[in-house]
């Protein structure tokens, strides 16, 4: 008996801890097909991992170059960190339009489920609007990972995949700045 007042105890505690990743509850008008973070990165413009790829074959993010460089662990030249905030600016910007096209279709799946209307026609057209504008979003943010690589030395992708934490083989080569 103790021990069971001791997990329910452990579990009433434990629960707001996850809030951030839960789903709304059934009367709540949100879309209850996504966490509540899914949806803020969203809104946000946040790579949420979809530019992982770039960033593990020596392909920096313009993100991650700019933190680097307003920490003084990657040196860059004026010119560069004005890359750098040129690409993030741009790719967050239509990062968070994509995001909010997203969200409105999510909105408009869930209604349907709600409605208990859904066709499968209707799903599969949504299904699909929906998956071509993450497709989208995932080339936005690998976009600027390649565009951003094209503005660093090898020595400086390699110095910024130590910093990351990336060991192994150095970057490939890659064409000379323009």
């Amino acid at each position: 008996m103790l021990r069971l007042i001791g997990g329910l105890i452990v579990l009433t505690v434990m629960g707001p801890a996850h809030a951030q990743d839960t789903h709304p509850p059934p009367g709540d008008q949100a879309i209850r097909g996504l966490t509540d973070r899914e949806v803020s990165d969203l809104r946000q413009g946040m790579g949420m991992g979809r530019a992982r790829a770039a960033e593990l074959n020596g392909y920096p993010g313009p993100r991650h170059v700019l933190d680097l460089a307003q920490a003084g662990r990657l040196a860059l030249t004026p010119e560069q960190t004005r890359t750098a905030q040129r690409l993030f600016d741009g790719m967050a910007r239509e990062a968070r339009r994509l995001g909010d096209m997203i969200l409105r279709e999510e909105q408009s799946l869930e209604a349907e489920f709600r409605s208990g209307r859904i066709s499968e026609a209707g799903l599969h057209a949504r299904a699909l609007r929906i998956a071509a504008l993450e497709g989208e979003l995932r080339a936005v943010h690998l976009r600027a990972h390649v565009e951003m690589r094209a503005a660093l030395s090898a020595a400086e992708i390699q110095q910024y995949n130590a910093l990351r934490g990336y060991g192994g083989a150095p970057p490939r080569q890659h064409p000379p700045h323009h």
